[in-house]
């Protein structure tokens, strides 16, 4: 390993040796709070020399760099992980050294094929970046004079980061899982994004190391003091301007775009509030990328846009971090800002003409950001503080004309309301929706942008409540005379329907007898989009609860309701076009209303003739959308078999003998299987009793075994020529001999 290859390296020379020695962490915790000891300020003078040598000549310093990666890695979060940082903080007080340094640690992640080095590097970046919150009892006045050139250097390894993060999943159960490595490569990522966001203006009048005009000084580290202190101002040379910053995050746009990507896959499956949240911010970087590409570089409209960039970042890169132990410690105030945000750019700040939108919608996705960070039970709690207040400032939000808006609105009051929910579960404690139900109802009076929010919220109650209350609120609306009402149950019900298509279980606990009968009713609506929003609906519903009362309606005199069942019965079909089993149902609901003893007296029903054509004229429509026929050929074929004297069942493989003929295959192995096996019974029945009389009891029974030979036939006479060139000769032949043996015995029983 690389690792092994320096560390041998730097223990061969006896002066390697002792600079080693100076490394490692028993020294360093040696430090006092004032003064250090003898041995260990030699140990230092040495370093410094050794590194201002191996500087002047340009020689790599990854056996210094490598074992502090190491160091920061093996004591990250503990009392120990802060002495690489002491140890660079005072070696960046001298500029000359502190080039020499940045420059090659930001090389290392370039050149060095190791995940165990690349996770020591990020965590060491990162607390470099953080070092304002470093577990270190000594000021980091060495980091802070150099930051903005630190931070500039190590900008350069923003496309390194990128590809660790890219090539960083696994996939499980078809989720993105991302791996310990791309987790601390993200999370440096965003911490050297957001740290370009800020303004980085500190100083430093000290005198430099490398200056050979600098007064000699006692090598000490300084214990922090407790009174104020003020940062200095910087030296223009090393200043890098906040504008300057900005640039460097906007030529890293792709990137940043690539990054959200992979925290949106690996947030999709544990915290969807977050997903929902990082979706709005990729939807914007595309916005951004799509609306400046056509600028020159350095024109006043790219500035404007680095500068929006920036400002936003600023808290997108903050809350967007997998890993910050200090996160807790913030998230308060935070949320007082945003909410405060929302409230302020409700009715339209007066200083933005546009009511602030866009700002709105900024601080709403810093709100699903912040609020899905959190597991369940921390949730739990920030919501029992500010779910009140989360509320009463989100739902007059409902009224925004922007899509995006409300959807953001509707997740963050659907995890504030239900809180989160395991798959499947019921809502233990619906005494607050309660509360909210009435109000949330109402809203469904109206047409607009807050009844198709609050429609949502509706169905996820329903979907949740135990009791069934609010689903009869929504079917009572569905016979209401107010169009607005009707429609917009409509909607809920839709709502209901699509999450039962999603779900495994098909939330078996819901009514869905009663929803299928109030959709029945809604097929003669006077609305044309309530019919044809009915008739895709119905299709989506269990077949046993729908498919017999549409057939019963398609013979309605009322020609209204006879087209739009006619939509819905296809529309099923198509919806089941593959299921042999809901075709069989719909040719056993036609086979059981023409045997009908009194046609008159059927209700809807026109004339005394039952025209089976009516609902057969629909097949054609649905074989247009079956993908493969050899499935569906042999259940169809047995099902004549099974009930030879059923004419609803010739006359519909009539209305798609032309498919037949495209498994022709399938269908003649089925028709000399069938054969065979009808040989072999005939064989066993008619043995011996060629010389017997037949009573008159036997002649139905006659008759059904004549249909049974004779469907085969009306099968294969339903197939073209074509399908007969591999059709037995000598199975035919025997089949028709065995037909002709039933005549005779038909004739002698005559």
């Amino acid at each position: 390993m690389a690792v092994s290859n320096d560390r041998s390296a730097l223990r061969s020379p006896q002066k390697a040796k002792r600079l080693h020695f100076s490394t490692l962490p028993s020294p360093l915790n040696s430090i006092g709070h004032i003064s250090i000891s003898a041995s260990l300020d030699d140990s230092l003078r040495f370093l410094h020399t050794y590194l201002n040598d191996a500087a002047e000549k340009n020689e790599p310093l990854h056996e210094i760099l490598i074992p502090m990666l190491e160091n920061s890695l093996r004591y990250k979060d503990t009392k120990n992980g802060g002495q690489s940082m002491v140890l660079l903080n005072w070696l960046f007080q001298d500029d000359f050294l502190f080039r020499a340094i940045a420059t090659d640690l930001a090389k290392v992640i370039s050149t060095k094929d190791d995940r165990f080095i690349a996770l020591g590097w990020c965590t060491l970046v990162r607390a470099l970046l953080d070092h304002e919150t470093a577990m270190t009892q000594f000021p980091m006045n060495g980091i802070m004079e150099r930051y903005s050139d630190l931070l500039k250097m190590l900008s350069s390894c923003i496309p390194y980061l990128s590809h660790i993060v890219e090539k960083g999943s696994t996939l499980q159960e078809g989720h993105e899982l991302p791996s310990r490595l791309a987790i601390s490569a993200a999370d440096c990522f965003l911490a050297l994004t957001e740290a370009l966001t800020k303004n980085a203006k500190v100083a430093s009048n000290k005198p430099k190391l490398s200056d050979s005009n600098a007064p000699k000084r006692q090598l000490t580290l300084v214990a922090i003091d407790s009174g104020d202190k003020k940062a200095k101002p910087v030296s223009e040379s090393l200043v890098t301007s906040h504008m300057e910053m900005e640039y460097i995050l906007w030529d890293h746009l792709e990137e940043l775009i690539c990054l959200v990507q992979k925290l949106l896959a690996w947030s999709r499956k544990s915290r969807s509030l977050h997903a929902k949240g990082l979706e709005q911010v990729l939807q914007w970087l595309r916005e951004i990328k799509g609306h400046y590409r056509h600028f020159e570089t350095g024109s006043k409209v790219i500035k404007s846009g680095a500068l929006l960039l920036s400002s936003c970042w600023k808290h997108y890169g903050k809350l967007m971090h997998l890993e910050d132990q200090k996160f807790s410690h913030h998230y308060k105030e935070l949320l007082d800002q945003y909410l405060a945000g929302i409230q302020l750019y409700a009715g339209g700040h007066p200083e933005n003409k546009d009511g602030g939108a866009e700002t709105r919608k900024f601080f709403l996705n810093c709100l699903c950001l912040l609020l899905g960070r959190f597991d369940r039970k921390k949730f739990e709690t920030i919501v029992s503080e500010y779910g009140i207040r989360i509320s009463h400032a989100l739902l007059p939000q409902l009224r925004s004309c922007d899509d995006d808006v409300v959807d953001g609105i509707v997740c963050i009051l659907k995890a504030v309301i239900f809180k989160p929910q395991s798959s499947g579960s019921s809502l233990t404690d619906t005494r607050e929706v309660d509360a909210m139900l009435p109000l949330l109802i109402h809203l469904l009076d109206e047409r607009d942008g807050t009844a198709r929010a609050v429609v949502m919220l509706i169905a996820e109650y329903c979907l949740m409540s135990k009791d069934g209350h609010c689903l009869k609120e929504v079917l009572e609306r569905l016979t209401s005379g107010n169009v607005q009402q009707r429609t917009n149950a409509l909607d809920v019900i839709s709502e209901l329907i699509c999450m039962s298509s999603d779900s495994k279980d098909k939330l078996s606990q819901l009514p869905w007898q009663d929803i299928a009968n109030h959709l029945l009713e809604r097929l003669e609506d006077e609305e044309i989009a309530i019919r044809k929003q009915t008739s895709t609906l119905l299709p989506m519903i269990d077949p046993s609860l729908v498919l017999p009362s549409l057939v019963h309606l398609i013979y309605s005199s009322d020609e209204r309701l006879q087209s739009s069942a006619s939509d819905a019965c296809v529309g099923m079909l198509k919806y089941h076009s593959q299921n042999a089993e809901v075709i069989c149902m719909l040719l056993d609901c036609l086979s059981t209303l023409s045997q009908s003893i009194d046609l008159q007296n059927t209700a809807g029903v026109v004339g005394s003739k039952f025209d089976s054509d009516r609902v057969l004229r629909l097949i054609p429509e649905w074989s247009k959308s079956v993908q493969s026929w050899d499935v569906l050929i042999g259940l169809l074929i047995e099902k004549m078999f099974a009930e030879p004297s059923n004419a609803t069942i010739v006359k519909f493989l009539s209305y798609i003998s032309e498919h037949l003929a495209e498994a022709a295959d399938a269908v003649l192995s089925c028709v000399l299987l069938h054969a065979k096996r009808r040989e072999e019974i005939d064989e066993n029945s008619f043995s011996g009793q060629e010389c017997q009389t037949y009573r008159s009891d036997d002649s139905e029974k006659m008759q059904q075994t004549l249909f049974e030979h004779l469907c085969p036939l009306l099968i294969i006479r339903m197939l073209p020529l074509r399908c007969m060139d591999n059709f037995s000769i000598k199975a035919f032949s025997r089949y028709t001999l065995s037909i002709s043996i039933l005549n005779k015995f038909a004739d002698l029983k005559t």
